[in-house]
């Protein structure tokens, strides 16, 4: 009889774990660029704080894929949260002291965006040899359920705890780490079996990850949807942000609009094993972006707040089923020698997405009334929505033995 995952030890050590880190990291995330603004009342230099930590994660990616395939992948992971315990604990001191500066905080921000990029494909690939592949879907939404939690308790505690004192949200984020790194000590993770020694090349191995994600039809067309996916819904909510504004929806209510996002996608994670299992691989993966193709076009006429936070909401909500599908798959298809590889790829390519959309959305509010910028969004997601619709290898997604092309 399969143990429930509650009870299942080592998975509950590292998500309880990686829960309160969430809560940290998202404060420290909030708190940066009011830190920066306080010390310097640049926005730019804000700006750069937060681009550092994005742009160490993209950068480090790839590598840190291969080295999560060379070496111990929990010893990894306590490196990780060692690094940054003591990163956040040389800035809690320099502004205790009054004494930090920009590159300091650029320097700090670049560690936690490092240690993030060997983390998450670390995390990844153990997950297979902590739960059992039937409950391996239910681990991956609850996985998605303690970041959407995290991001939202976090980024509401950064500011309060701000207002408090400059310090303090780095100083929590710094024992929430302390915390995790405890409960990873405990971890037990199974050993992964390795191939006969020989002479290994850095650089082929990245090559052989990138070559993994290329040569598996249904890895490659669910990682070319999400890209667009990505690109266009972040450039869209750069747009909405402005949209709101421009029609005088109060600061207060575009809080409440962006934190819906997190709300749909907690209900979401709780609702993805289920949904998983009733709809199937790829209704779970097309029902997310019709979702968002038919609520995104809905956003260009309304001018409340609340609302378009609803409208977040219901975007959100499918996101984690697409993603517990796609990553259960993927986690299961892959061998565990280059599960760290494509992790590593897969969230460089999607993360470059990410970091482009908001460039985009702004350039589109740029040229066009932000209305239509909604729209051109909503044009640019029904595309893709239509090619998973009528893709035959994403319609057969997971249900068969994948060929190599």
């Amino acid at each position: 009889m399969t143990t429930p995952l509650a009870r299942n030890r080592n998975y509950t050590l590292l998500w309880s774990g990686q829960a309160l880190a969430e809560v940290g990291f998202s404060a420290t995330m909030i708190a940066f660029p009011l830190l920066v603004l306080a010390v310097t009342g640049s926005p730019v230099a804000a700006g750069l704080v937060l681009s550092a930590d994005a742009t160490a994660q993209l950068l480090a990616g790839l590598p840190a894929g291969a080295l999560v395939d060379r070496w111990d992948r929990r010893k990894i992971m306590l490196a990780c949260e060692a690094a940054q315990v003591l990163a956040l604990g040389g800035l809690v001191v320099a502004i205790w002291l009054d004494t930090a500066t920009v590159a300091h905080m650029v320097a700090v921000a670049a560690v936690l965006g490092v240690c993030r990029a060997l983390f998450e494909p670390a995390e990844d690939a153990c997950l297979p040899k902590l739960v059992p592949d039937e409950q391996l879907a239910t681990a991956v939404a609850m996985n998605s359920a303690r970041s959407s939690l995290g991001q939202m308790a976090g980024t509401a505690l950064g500011g309060a705890l701000f207002a408090v004192t400059r310090w303090l949200p780095f100083l929590v984020d710094l024992l929430t780490h302390c915390a995790a790194f405890l409960a990873l000590l405990f971890l037990r993770v199974p050993p992964s079996p390795r191939g006969p020694s020989a002479e290994r090349h850095f650089l082929r191995e990245i090559g052989e990850g990138l070559r993994w994600v290329w040569r598996h039809r249904e890895v490659r067309a669910t990682a070319a949807c999400a890209v667009v996916l990505n690109l266009f819904f972040t450039a869209f909510y750069v747009v909405v942000i402005v949209l709101a504004e421009q029609r005088g929806v109060a600061k207060a209510e575009i809080g409440v609009m962006a934190a819906m996002l997190g709300v749909g996608g907690v209900l979401g994670a709780l609702a993805a094993p289920r949904l998983h299992r009733v709809l199937g691989p790829h209704k779970s993966i097309a029902a997310v972006f019709w979702a968002v193709t038919l609520l995104t076009p809905l956003a260009a006429p309304v001018h409340d707040g609340y609302l378009l936070g609803a409208l977040f909401a219901g975007m959100a909500f499918l996101a984690p089923t697409a993603n517990t599908t796609i990553s259960t798959h993927q986690l299961l298809l892959t061998p565990d020698q280059l599960r760290g590889r494509l992790s590593g790829v897969l969230a460089v390519v999607v993360g470059t997405a990410g970091a482009a959309g908001p460039l985009v959305g702004g350039a589109l509010t740029q040229l066009l009334p932000a209305h239509q910028a909604v729209l051109v969004c909503a044009a640019g997601i029904a595309l893709v929505t239509a090619f998973v619709t009528v893709s035959p290898t994403l319609r057969r997604y997971a249900e068969r033995k994948e060929e190599t092309a």
